[in-house]
């Protein structure tokens, strides 16, 4: 399996233009990423503009704060699903779990969670792991796997930090192997991305894909 299926190429940026989202799936296509994350907003463009069926379409709910409203949330995701998002990455409400109020955060996950797999949508968590210590992190992992997610993701790449091949072991350690992880957040290098894999991620989120294939072929991952 190559890099490149692996990777989620991504523009969440606030000032993406609509010829930043053809850009970004041209390059996708040409090559052959796993998906395209974009912006809810411009989630019709790209399944307007994607001529291979394999590239999937990823969008983003509650971002990049979370706390939101949970009706809001689902909303949110019954738009992008209608809209043809394959995949959506759902910002967790970190200011509910700072405050202690767990029951709202499974709530605010279940919900979304629900709302994607009931049309057979694939649904990430974003735990925002800048923000959190290792039993941080274990509680949320907690909270996921009773919620039935498919993947939780490190974090937005709008906090201080992005994700690192140390949290994302803790992530891999406190989640049973059929949830998978999604590393993203200041990824740059083809080596980083490799040393998360590594460590337990299955997708990678990054807008440096192209610069990384660019790279020196260094074969298949194993």
């Amino acid at each position: 399996m190559t890099l490149a299926t692996y990777i989620e190429h991504t523009n969440l940026k606030a000032d993406c233009t609509a010829q930043d989202i053809l850009k970004l799936c041209k390059e996708a296509e040409t090559f052959e990423f796993y998906g395209v994350c974009v912006p809810p907003y411009f989630v019709q463009l790209a399944k307007k503009t994607l001529k291979n069926p394999e590239i999937k379409i990823i969008t983003v709910i509650g971002f990049p704060f979370g706390y939101g409203a949970v009706s809001s949330k689902v909303e949110e995701t019954k738009k992008a699903i209608n809209s043809g998002a394959n995949e959506v990455d759902m910002v967790i409400n970190i200011a509910a779990f700072k405050s202690g109020d767990l029951t709202a955060v499974q709530n605010d996950v279940q919900s979304v969670v629900t709302a994607c797999h009931l049309q057979n949508r694939k649904v990430k968590v974003i735990i925002e792991t800048a923000y959190l210590n290792a039993e941080e992190i274990k509680v949320l992992c907690k909270i996921c796997t009773d919620c039935e997610v498919d993947f939780v993701k490190t974090s937005t790449g709008f906090a201080p930090e992005g994700a690192t091949v140390e949290k994302v072991k803790i992530m891999r350690k406190n989640l049973p192997q059929k949830i998978k992880i999604k590393a993203s957040g200041g990824i740059k290098e083809k080596a980083f991305a490799l040393a998360l894999i590594e460590a337990g991620a299955s997708r990678i989120g990054t807008s440096s894909g192209v610069m990384m294939m660019l790279e020196e072929k260094e074969g298949e991952i194993v």
